[in-house]
């Protein structure tokens, strides 16, 4: 297996590493009784703590009450996270395609970008800003960002093919949401996405149990450590070191204990 843009050699190292009882603990991991055929209870955990660690002042038990129970609330405290909730709902129903992926995009973007940037990989530069105005990365050039974006899907669908450990399979898909988050492919949404499609990447792996996984409250619970590993693979695309990614890969078999 040949891969364009996702790097293997933190693998072995990776596999030492990682909880060498991953796949009984995957299991074990079943739906919350309180979730019905019209809705789901993880779904709405990974919508709340995604939306949280962009900043959304949401609380899952307001929005549980919201969701399940049909409880009224202001529009504008919940219509962010029905959006990514709905593209958590598209991506159970369907393939990662570079298509699906931008349709998941102008779900969970409508109250985040224009009407017309839904789905659209940016044409402008990026840069991520701190709280107080400094530049912490530089994005890929949006003269790059549809030839990362096919190379990226071209991996995904070649690891789809083939067999995976469940080992495998958390490295790819952690390794999937970093490249996702470094490339930046949007004007917004970048984080949601990526999160997203690290389990969505899991689902199609290792099937439904991967939707109960709470990896997004995990990611909020200890989003300082989140952003900080992140940052460890640099600050310029061209320059990126995925050699310093394994303290972000590690994380995500840390949710199967939630």
């Amino acid at each position: 297996m040949k891969l364009e843009i996702i790097p293997t050699y933190l693998l072995a190292a990776y596999s030492k590493q990682a909880p060498q009882e991953l796949q009984a603990r995957f299991n074990n991991l079943h739906e919350a009784e309180i979730s019905t055929d019209s809705f789901s209870f993880y779904t709405s955990v990974a919508s709340v703590f995604s939306s949280k660690i962009e900043g959304e002042d949401i609380e899952l038990d307001s929005y549980i009450k919201h969701k399940a129970m049909k409880m009224a609330f202001n529009p504008d405290y919940t219509k962010k996270i029905d959006d990514l909730y709905d593209a958590y709902t598209f991506a159970k129903q369907n393939p990662i395609t570079l298509q699906n992926i931008s349709k998941a995009h102008t779900l969970l973007a409508q109250n985040l970008v224009a009407k017309h940037l839904l789905g659209k990989f940016r044409l402008n530069n990026m840069v991520v800003v701190t709280d107080d105005g400094q530049i912490e990365y530089v994005a890929a050039s949006p003269f790059e960002v549809e030839n990362e974006m096919q190379k990226l899907s071209n991996d995904i669908g070649e690891l789809i093919k083939v067999n995976l450990n469940i080992h495998e399979t958390f490295y790819y898909a952690a390794f999937i949401h970093l490249l996702f988050v470094k490339i930046h492919p949007w004007i917004d949404g970048n984080g949601r996405s990526a999160r997203l499609l690290e389990k969505w990447f899991i689902s199609r792996k290792l099937g439904e149990k991967a939707w109960f996984l709470q990896s997004e409250k995990m990611y909020y619970q200890f989003h300082q450590t989140y952003y900080n590993n992140i940052r460890l693979i640099g600050f310029d695309y061209p320059e990126l070191d995925y050699h310093k990614a394994l303290p972000f890969l590690l994380m995500l078999p840390k949710s199967i204990d939630l």
